[in-house]
């Protein structure tokens, strides 16, 4: 369906009533092609929101009603984010929360200026290269590396939100925080998403503050419907809301959060109440280039994201995907630009404090459009090596693909046209599947470095060391139009896949023209530099012969994408969230 078309609809209307149901370690590329970071619970039917005046994308409707109730009291993006954030940690837990890290683009419409934001976890200052290797020197199983203290990075997210609401917020702080702890204190229920989540996870009931508060007595998963209250979590926020997040980051919060951590009774960590009041957020420079007349703008390292994207939008430039079309051969091109960028970034890209990433030689057009030429129409090249970009400095670095996981993504744009795109994680499904006394989960981060710190001899990039954050797939996206005017703002959850799934909503947005939603719904594909990957049940399940002619080894697998797409029309903003989960598109 075109922008045109679905422009019109007077509203957002959004089939909730859906019962969803649950569908049923080494480095390198079995660590990079792991299973989708959260399991598939369906699909909810949809059509895109409409709105004129402002508009939010969430992955749950509390979240995005927050976001809406804050813009309708004049609050800004940054207001509204902080909202949706807060919800989002009761709602979706799984996903993300203020015991995790995030990345945040924000588009200031007066000064016409974007600014983005770097809340990812940090490595502790005792963390060493080794921290997951075993007793025999060979990396640990994924699982067991997860879960406990070990995998537990200095949290980010919500230094992060009170940054961006210090520079850009309008209403009060303990304002945007109300609806979270009302929430909190009045209870929600379990949607079917989260119930599918709590009952496929094996080790969250392990952990005995989320055991009480997930877990029925007998272990099974509270039920659908189920009324949860966090009194843990109101007073947490309301701690916070008096004295801001130095209640988080020191006092009686942070000590918990270090008690949860190393007292771990099989796999404890080594986080201190000095690595948490050392925390800050970096500005980065943003990531911008050229796709035919657009820009897109992302974040740059630790995050690989808007690198990885911009290669593989400047490969498809030298194609005419509007005549190719959804198809094979669209795919067949797609996926092989997959491979380049993720060989490229699984050398090159780390914590740019640690090692020097060569970003403007990896993203400058002249290097990306010989990278193309390796593209044959006809056969694939099934595993891509590593470019030599301009301006690399002569390190000796070996290559990490590495585990990535959850997360969730939100899109505002407020009634002043200030915009905020905003990944946001826990990584895996449940974090560490550590519950804090004040009500919410730990993330794993550390879980996102090479379990190898080194291979022949030669360093690896996203190595583990003391204050270092984990390089991400997690890409927040603004478009902005040929006359520089912000277009669309775009972003999904999904681990690794994270890549493929905005550079593939971007060309179903750009060259295929589907509204928001269409480009939300639309199947998967792609390649990390191994098989090339269809998602199942979809329209691209349809292309696996045409690929295989070409010599593409194919796998049919679930790609739980969770697309937060906003576009900018004449008429307002056209919205869509994706229908692999439970969010909405909503606005005034």
């Amino acid at each position: 369906m075109r922008l045109s078309s679905i422009a019109r609809h007077a509203s957002c209307r959004v089939a909730l009533g859906l019962l969803l149901a649950l569908a049923s370690t080494t480095a390198g590329l079995a660590q990079q092609l792991a299973p989708a970071p959260e399991a598939a619970t369906g699909r909810i039917t949809k059509i895109a929101g409409t709105a004129q005046r402002f508009m939010v994308a969430a992955a749950n409707p509390l979240a995005a009603d927050a976001g809406r109730e804050i813009l309708r009291a004049g609050g800004s993006a940054a207001d509204a984010a902080v909202a949706i954030q807060l919800v989002l940690n009761l709602v979706e837990p799984q996903s993300s929360g203020i015991g995790g890290g995030a990345f945040l683009l924000h588009w200031d419409e007066a000064v016409k200026r974007l600014t983005t934001l770097d809340g990812r976890e940090t490595a502790p200052g005792a963390a060493k290269p080794d921290r997951f290797l075993g007793p025999d020197g060979k990396p640990m199983r994924f699982v067991d590396a997860v879960v406990g203290g070990r995998s537990v990075g200095v949290p980010g997210t919500l230094k992060l939100l009170e940054e961006s609401h210090r520079r850009w917020g309008k209403l009060p702080w303990a304002q945007v925080i109300e609806p979270a702890i009302r929430l909190a204190e009045q209870g929600f229920t379990i949607s079917p998403r989260l119930h599918g989540q709590l009952s496929g996870e094996r080790n969250l009931a392990k952990d005995p503050r989320a055991a009480a508060y997930f877990y029925e007595a007998d272990g099974r998963a509270k039920s659908i419907g189920t009324l949860l209250r966090n009194p843990a979590f109101a007073a947490t926020l309301r701690s916070i809301a008096q004295k801001g997040t130095e209640a988080f980051y020191s006092g009686d919060i942070a000590q918990d959060i270090v008690a949860t951590v190393t007292g771990h009774p099989t796999n404890p960590g080594d986080i201190t109440l000095a690595d948490l009041a050392a925390y800050k957020i970096e500005e980065r420079e943003p990531v911008c280039g050229a796709y035919r007349v657009w820009r897109i703008c992302g974040m740059g390292p630790p995050s690989s994201g808007a690198i990885a994207v911009q290669q593989i939008l400047g490969i498809l430039e030298t194609r005419d995907l509007t005549r190719l079309g959804p198809g094979a051969e669209a795919a067949h091109w797609f996926s092989e630009a997959g491979r380049l960028a993720f060989a490229d970034r699984n050398l090159y890209v780390a914590d740019p404090a640690f090692i020097s990433v060569p970003t403007a030689g990896l993203i400058d057009g002249a290097y990306i459009h010989s990278r193309a030429g390796l593209v044959s129409p006809e056969r694939s090249m099934r595993r891509a090596k590593a470019g030599e970009p301009p301006n690399r400095r002569a390190q000796l670095l070996a290559p990490s693909a590495g585990v990535e996981n959850g997360t969730s993504h939100i899109s505002i744009v407020d009634t002043s046209g200030n915009a905020i795109a905003m990944t946001t994680t826990v990584e895996s499904e449940f974090g560490a599947k550590l519950m804090t006394a004040g009500g919410f989960l730990l993330n794993n981060e550390l879980t996102d470095f090479s379990f190898v710190p080194e291979e022949d001899g030669k360093p690896v990039a996203n190595r583990v060391e003391p204050g270092k954050r984990p390089r991400s797939s997690m890409a927040p996206t603004l478009v902005f139009d040929a006359f520089g005017r912000l277009y669309a703002v775009v972003g999904s959850p999904g681990g690794s896949q994270i890549i493929g799934f905005v550079a593939r909503t971007l060309i179903s947005l750009l060259d295929w023209k589907m509204d928001p939603q269409a480009a939300a719904d639309f199947g998967n594909f792609g390649s990390r530099n191994g098989p090339t990957e269809l998602e199942k049940g979809t329209e691209a399940e349809a292309w696996k012969g045409a690929l295989e002619s070409k010599g593409h080894e194919v796998r049919l697998i679930e790609m739980t994408s969770g697309i937060q797409a906003i576009v900018k029309t004449p008429e307002g903003y056209v919205g869509g969230a994706d229908g692999r989960r439970e969010g909405v598109a909503i606005g005034d």
